[in-house]
């Protein structure tokens, strides 16, 4: 009974994951295929019969796509950065420090995690316009430099750390900031590197709000690149599928090489029992 059990739960997962998988194989399959394959044809071809490159040269030749890449990058990288500093430094003292509404700060900044970007957007471009933070790099970035979610991730997180730890940093002269950076931080790795994926990801992936704040081309991060190659090569769909590979290449190499770092670490392996 077990092990049918089991066998009908993974088959389960297994059809699920193929399913979720087979929009972006097609994808990939129809960024490589050549001019003379039809891509729509029933039952679907996943393996071109004729491999090419040429979709991806003619894009990346044909658009700014080095600028894109680049802007994308520096925005992700700001965003992810911002987000780790000022998150963990709003959770560490919601979690470790006792101090009048506490719960009530930590809870109203829970509860913003319901209000959808879309009621906020327009106060936001209305301050972005009067900071005149229109077509520039912070300008993109300051909605998202702080979350709810980060600050909900790292308080738990830093509730785990054993308190043994953070009074022997503070019998040696250790300060708030001394025992947040040296002992807080490198006790929260597998939170603060699941925040990072999840932030870049999510401003890597932005569209919305840069299409709002932006209107000069040499801003523009991929998501807008991509959006207007439908415009510039009406809807060849392989050159569309080339710009979107190359838009989300980026995103799955950042997460190859940061899950290895997405293990649990024994927080207290400085505490003898």
């Amino acid at each position: 009974m077990r092990i049918g059990r089991s066998i009908l739960t993974y088959g389960l997962l297994s059809a699920i994951a193929v399913l979720m998988l087979i929009p972006l194989v097609w994808l990939i399959s129809t960024a490589f295929k050549s001019p003379t394959e039809d891509i729509f044809q029933f039952p679907p071809r996943f393996i071109p019969v004729k491999p090419t490159l040429e979709n991806f040269v003619t894009v990346w030749n044909s658009n700014p796509f080095g600028r894109y890449l680049f802007n994308s990058t520096l925005v992700s990288v700001l965003t992810v950065g911002l987000n780790l500093l000022f998150c963990s430094l709003a959770a560490y003292p919601l979690a470790r420090l006792n101090f009048a509404g506490r719960e009530v700060i930590f809870s109203a900044i829970v509860a913003t995690i319901l209000i959808p970007f879309q009621i906020v957007m327009i106060p936001l471009y209305v301050l972005a316009v009067n900071l005149e933070l229109r077509n520039t790099y912070l300008g993109i970035i300051f909605p998202a430099i702080a979350s709810a979610f980060g600050i909900f991730l790292l308080r738990q997180a830093f509730q785990g750390v054993p308190k043994e730890l953070e009074e022997a940093a503070r019998m040696d002269g250790c300060s708030e900031l001394g025992i947040w950076w040296h002992v807080m931080i490198p006790s929260i790795r597998p939170a603060l590197v699941t925040l990072a994926i999840f932030v870049f990801i999510g401003s890597w992936s932005d569209f919305l709000w840069p299409l709002l704040i932006l209107d000069r081309p040499e801003f523009f991060t991929l998501p807008l690149g991509v959006s207007n190659l439908a415009g510039t090569f009406t809807l060849d769909w392989r050159l569309i599928a080339a710009g979107s590979v190359i838009s989300i290449l980026p995103i799955l190499i950042f997460f190859l090489v940061m899950q290895r770092y997405i293990v649990p670490t024994e927080a207290g392996s400085g505490v003898k029992g």
